[in-house]
């Protein structure tokens, strides 16, 4: 390094101070759409207030053991659709797709993976909040529970879908 010499000078002069750090305006946009599905968004005050870590959802009226089967793993899960990567509009879009693609196939128990939200700015997962939120206001939604470790644990649910013929009639 004895003969190291300084470049020359580029001719160019610096302004100020250093840049202001960029703004996530997506993810600000996301946090904003997000609050504001889950104040005025179509959901009971029993899914408001639900405690634990383990999210689940069962329609009123139907018996609790429709959960626990749920969770028991009773139902063979038929499909799965993966979010990950989407933002809120096309996670939005795919999931009412794949929905109604499940009921027109007559699948009941489908894996919906929404993703541990690792990548996120703040590593939370704004789209695990909107896709409860999604599929408890959704017609065809019977029931939901958080998946098994080896089906994708925090980072996915299992939903139960009414049957075909149950929804017409409804």
């Amino acid at each position: 390094m004895a003969d190291a010499q300084p470049l020359p000078a580029s001719g160019r002069v610096h302004l100020g101070g250093p840049l202001p750090p960029p703004r996530p305006l997506q993810h600000l946009a996301d946090e904003r759409a997000a609050l504001h599905e889950s104040l005025h968004g179509a959901i009971g005050l029993q899914d408001r207030l639900e405690g634990g870590d383990e999210p689940s959802y069962l329609r009123t009226g139907l018996a609790s053991t429709v959960l626990r089967d749920l969770r028991r793993g009773r139902w063979v899960v038929q499909d799965e659709v993966d979010l990950h990567g989407l933002n809120r509009d096309e996670a939005r879009l795919l999931l009412a797709g794949f929905m109604a693609e499940c009921l027109h196939h007559g699948k009941r128990c489908v894996r919906v993976i929404h993703g541990k939200g690792l990548r996120s700015p703040q590593k939370t997962s704004i789209l695990r909040q909107l896709v409860r939120g999604w599929l408890a206001q959704r017609d065809e939604t019977l029931a939901y529970c958080q998946a098994k470790p080896q089906d994708g644990g925090e980072g996915a649910l299992i939903v139960l879908l009414r049957s075909p013929k149950k929804l017409r009639a409804a």
